[in-house]
């Protein structure tokens, strides 16, 4: 009679044919890996050859326009030492063209005879208080003095610039 009564193990025992076959077959997948990772390496190979061939090409090229700069710089160079010499040269011909050409007008005198071009009177620029015969609020000529408690700060002093500036004739 069995102990067994039906009971089944989660897990196949381990057995060894089940280890080899399975061997077996990560060789299998790992032989087809390397096939084809030496198939990328080869194809990388070649890439990089192509792009080693293009860089050697592109530095003769870097080499060639240097050059081409290098000549270019020192011919503008001579160009413009010879603009600013023919240019101090043309100078004297150019001030003297601009003098012949200038064009003067004679000073305007406005003629005034006719009564609607009278001159008017001068415009009377005085202080409102001046002109309307009445006085500031506070006067600046009989202000108190700044070290007097009693005077707001907002009041300046009789000896302050602003105080020459407004004092009252």
């Amino acid at each position: 009679m069995s102990l067994h009564l039906g009971i089944r193990r989660p897990k196949p025992k381990h057995r060894a044919v089940d280890k080899v076959t399975s061997l077996r077959n990560e060789k299998r997948r790992l032989l087809g890996q390397l096939i084809g990772a030496a198939d990328h390496i080869a194809l990388l190979n070649g890439e990089l050859a192509d792009v080693r061939a293009k860089r050697a090409e592109t530095e003769q090229v870097v080499v060639c326009l240097s050059a081409n700069v290098e000549e270019l710089t020192q011919e503008r160079d001579g160009f413009a030492a010879a603009n600013e010499a023919l240019r101090k040269q043309l100078a004297p011909y150019l001030a003297a063209d601009a003098n012949r050409d200038a064009i003067t007008v004679p000073t305007a005198e406005r003629d005034t005879t006719a009564m609607e071009d009278q001159a008017t009177a001068p415009i009377d620029v005085r202080p409102l208080w001046e002109a309307h015969g009445i006085s500031p609020v506070i006067r600046i000529a009989d202000a108190p003095a700044a070290d007097d408690p009693r005077t707001p700060t907002w009041v300046p002093g009789p000896d302050s610039e602003t105080t020459q500036s407004l004092r009252v004739a």
